[in-house]
């Protein structure tokens, strides 16, 4: 999704996973991390793929434009089982060569996918309630309940 927004407007795009995870799933230090969150987004025209809460207020606090993919939990786990088989079976380097695995997926408490089911409703509520605060007034948020609206949505910005 941020690469079908950086490519047609010409402007950077970083996930924020790429700055996190360090070789062996090891998690960056949290000052590295907001360093290196911070150096990505000094530019007056970037995008960020993911929301660490670690780095929201240098993301959010920079940003001027927020998407919000809030899609149904059906959708959502469809989409992580998918994108996590895909990876496993293809061996998809990720991230400082870090490879997802049968093991952690499957059989972890770490697992990606029980973050996606534990977090999915929490995270719902907490986005909606932070778009609400103060500090985040300066936001234009643009909220895609469905990939239909998310691809009108897309088009739109590709023909502007």
């Amino acid at each position: 999704m941020a690469s079908d927004i950086s490519d047609p407007l010409g402007i950077t795009h970083t996930e924020l996973d790429a700055l996190y995870w360090e070789p062996d799933w090891v998690m960056a230090e949290l000052d590295v991390f907001r360093a290196r969150v911070h150096a990505c987004t000094r530019s007056d025209r970037w995008v960020v793929d993911g929301n660490y809460s670690k780095s929201r207020d240098i993301v959010w606090g920079s940003a001027d434009t927020l998407v919000y993919l809030d899609y149904p939990l059906p959708v959502v786990m469809i989409r992580l089982l998918k994108r996590t088989f895909s990876r496993i079976i293809g061996r998809k380097r990720l991230w400082n060569d870090n490879v997802e695995n049968w093991r952690d997926t499957f059989f972890s408490r770490d697992s990606i996918l029980l973050w996606g089911l534990r977090t999915h409703s929490k995270y719902r509520r907490e986005y909606l309630e932070l778009f609400r605060q103060p500090e985040f007034g300066h936001l234009t948020v643009i909220h895609l309940r469905s990939q239909r609206a998310t691809q009108r949505w897309l088009q739109m910005l590709g023909s502007s």
